[in-house]
Formats: C-alpha cells, structure tokens, sequence
C-alpha cells in the first residue's frame, strides 16, 4: 500500500500564503460589511430623529408632546423591531438631528458632491433623497455620533474630535479614549498644535477594534434585530443578581432595599437598578449598572438620583444617599462613587472610608464578566457538539 507523500516544505508555504490571504480577505468583508450597515443605521436614525423633531414642533411644548410621543413610539417599535428603540436611544436619535441640522448635511453633500443638479442647486437634504446618498454626509458609525454628541460640551469640540477621527481613521475606542482625556483642551493649550495632533492622535494597542468587534457591535445587532449569544439585558440582569450577592457576602453594613426601584421626576420615569441601605453610614445607596462607557449624562443622572432619594426616600434621622455607577464595559470595567451632593468634604470622607474599595468593586465586575463570557462560550459549544 502507497502512503501519500508528506507534503514538502514549499507546499506547506504555499498553502500558509493561501490560508492568510483568505483571512485577510474575510477579515476585510466583515469589515466592509459592519460599514455598511453602520451607514445605514446612521442615516436611518438621523431620519429618525428628524421625524421626531418636525412632531415636537408642532405647536405644543416638548415637555408633554416629546415625551409621550417617545415613550409611544419605544413600545410600538420595540414590538415591531426589537431591541434599539428604548426612549433613551430614541432621545439620542432626536439629539443627533439637532446636532447635525440639514444645513450642516447640505454643506457636506455639497463638499462630496460638487456637481449640480438639473435646477442649478447644489445638493439639499429632501425627502427624495435615498439612506445611501444621505449616508455620505455621516461617514463615521453610529458608535462614533454617540460619543460625539453625549460627551462634548461644545459645537467647537464636537467639530474637533470628529475631524480628527476622519483624519486620523480613529476607532470608536480611540475616540472614547482621546475624550476621556481632554484631548481637545490639551491640543488648544499646546505650544506646538501641530506635533500635538500628531503624536497625540497616535492609536494605542487598545484602541484596535476587530472584524469579530465590528460585525457584532451591540448597535448593530440591535438594528437587524439579531441576538448575540446573550443578549444586553441578560447580561446586565445576570450581573445586578452577581453584584446584589457580592454585597451582600462583604458583611452585615449594607441591607437590601430594592432593584429596579422605580422614580418620576417630571415627566418622565426612571429605574434604580440597586438600592441598599448602609447600616454604618445609615443612608442609602443608589447603584446604576452601564454596559457602556461612562459618559458626563451618566454622572448627572446619578446626582439627579441622589437629589430625588434625598427628597422623597430619605427619613428624617437618615444621611444623604450616595450614588455608585458601575461600569461593566468589556475588558475595561470602573466604578464610581457620586459624593458631590453631600454637605461637605468631612462627611465625605467618611463615607469613602467606610464604602467598599472602588478597585475592588471593579475586579468583581471584570470577574463576573469573564465568568459569563465563559459560560456562554460552553453553552455554544455544547450546543455544536449536539448538532
């Protein structure tokens, strides 16, 4: 019997330029893939938003008209579509029209576009106009408009880092990173702006976002309606259970309260994922889990939480509650204590010295999550085996 010849060491290279040349290529369609969706989900949601901006100009106030067309629009869509269209994600749909008015769309298209059309008028943001040829005037992802119009304080800052990021090709995380640390303050301060933006705009290890990440961005998912081997909400309920427990297990200070409390301020209505009551500090504790990154929205609505517990949860012998956001973001876990709303630095202090230790509160997160992302990389497994 003839054994089959072992293949040479040439046959062996040629097959490894073969196998990488295939990566390489699928790598490259799942990526052009995840842009294109991505400009569609942008240009569709910024038609969105300016839908819902035309109703609220309707004639009655945003307060009451804005709101309940929200709120109606989040559970009829929602039946409809899926996952995306919570009132959050619908008031960040309406923020990133105002943001990037028709005007500012006209002036880009017009910039991409220099041809005329048949009347002589440079190219206008009409209702004829297609989600492709729209999608031009918003080249990056939605991930990208976001943060830009979440975490700038300025229309001169917004401009900044989305230029850059055009420049400079940045990644979502890189651009979540360059905000986090000033990076337009520090470049209007330097000396020498142009080595600033240079060696400052240069991407880290970190900052590298896969074709695995693109494909599976969670907005992305959420726009097809697809669902990832868990879902957000599962994840995010599996971890409030996790963190109830490991609260509890640090010993008898803190009792719990509630989840998923329920408060109204105005008109609208918001949810407290934890509430303890710390028996040593005697004052609550309002916990908010965020699957994202931290953002300045997500700091003023814990302090709004703190004023409203103050108010209307707090007894008369109790202290001033006390905020901590956790940030369960993938492989960058923070926590955070909101202290500003107490009445001065000493009682601060105490509260810090008595509350658990921010790093280890982080651990237990980054653990937790690698322990579900272990979980369901078994769970996949299993379920391909008994295919």
């Amino acid at each position: 019997m003839t054994r089959p010849t072992p293949p040479t060491s040439s046959a062996k290279l040629d097959y490894a330029a073969v196998h990488a040349d295939i990566v390489a290529l699928l790598e490259a369609a799942r990526r052009a893939a995840a842009r294109s969706v991505n400009a569609l989900m942008t240009a569709t949601y910024w038609e969105i938003g300016r839908r819902i901006v035309e109703f609220e100009q309707g004639g009655q106030k945003r307060a009451t008209r804005g709101q309940q067309l929200l709120q109606r629009l989040s559970s009829d869509l929602g039946q409809r579509f899926g996952r995306g269209y919570s009132v959050d994600n619908l008031e960040q749909m309406r923020l990133f029209y105002l943001a990037y008015p028709p005007q500012r769309i006209s002036e880009t298209l017009s910039r991409n576009t220099p041809e005329r059309h048949p009347t002589g008028k440079s190219a206008t943001v009409s209702r004829n106009m297609t989600l492709e040829q729209l999608a031009q005037a918003l080249p990056l992802s939605w991930s990208h408009y976001v943060h830009l119009v979440r975490r700038t304080r300025s229309t001169e800052e917004r401009a900044f880092y989305e230029a850059e990021a055009l420049r400079g090709g940045w990644s979502v995380r890189q651009l979540d990173r360059q905000i986090g640390s000033q990076f337009y303050t520090r470049a209007l301060l330097s000396k020498n702006k142009r080595d600033m933006l240079e060696n400052g705009g240069q991407p880290q290890p970190g900052d590298l976002v896969t074709a695995d990440d693109a494909i599976k961005d969670p907005y992305v998912l959420e726009f097809l309606d697809l669902k990832d081997e868990y879902s957000e909400s599962e994840l995010e309920d599996a971890l409030i259970h996790r963190l109830e427990d490991f609260l509890l297990e640090l010993g008898s200070d803190f009792t719990f309260v509630g989840r998923q409390r329920r408060l109204r301020i105005d008109e609208s209505w918001f949810r407290v994922d934890l509430l303890f009551f710390h028996r040593r500090l005697r004052c609550l504790v309002i916990i908010d889990l965020k699957l994202t990154a931290l953002t300045h929205a997500d700091v003023g609505q814990m302090h709004m939480y703190c004023n409203y517990a103050r108010e209307h949860w707090t007894l008369p012998d109790e202290n001033p509650p006390v905020g901590l956001i956790l940030c369960a973001r993938a492989g960058s876990a923070l926590a955070r204590y909101a202290l500003d709303g107490l009445p001065n630095k000493i009682m601060a202090a105490e509260y810090q010295t008595v509350l658990p230790d921010v790093e280890l509160l982080q651990a237990e997160l980054e653990k937790t999550r690698h322990e579900l992302e272990a979980r369901r990389i078994a769970r996949r497994g299993n379920a391909e085996d008994g295919e």
